[in-house]
């Protein structure tokens, strides 16, 4: 996700979903995953005003422990509230993982930052088989 802008993409995205979940009122968690690490950087909590300073530090590089970070993502999720529950995974589909969807997700959404010249196709192929939506990155996106 550190090549080619696609980290500060990704991060402008992450913003401009916490804006409008806290819009909404929605509650929101934040795992962020890189090397051999999950981390959660928010703990779920209903969302709150979110600025560039905030999304600063997230960092990218070292290959992705995808499997690791979908599994916490849906022990997260699991134990939320049980209203409509949505997974966002922006990935830039480098992974070679291919994680089972999780099932706690009632809406799950994989948004494709590659910019690679030869394209894997590995997020829009993970969106198939989780039968998500699927955003290139390159769209604007339409979160409901």
């Amino acid at each position: 996700m550190r090549n080619d802008g696609n980290l500060a993409r990704a991060k402008g995205m992450l913003l401009s979903l916490m804006q409008e979940a806290y819009q909404r009122r929605d509650h929101v968690a934040l795992l962020c995953f890189a090397g051999d690490v999950v981390e959660l950087r928010l703990a779920p909590r209903r969302a709150s005003a979110w600025n560039d300073d905030w999304v600063a530090p997230i960092a990218a590089g070292g290959g992705t422990p995808l499997s690791l970070g979908v599994r916490r993502a849906d022990q997260l999720l699991a134990r939320s509230a049980p209203r409509q529950r949505w997974l966002w995974l922006l990935t830039d589909g480098r992974s070679s993982e291919s994680p089972a969807r999780p099932g706690a997700a009632d809406i799950a959404c994989v948004v494709d930052f590659e910019a690679a010249r030869v394209p894997l196709h590995r997020a829009r192929q993970l969106a198939e088989s989780w039968q998500a939506r699927y955003v290139a990155a390159e769209r604007s996106v339409q979160t409901r």
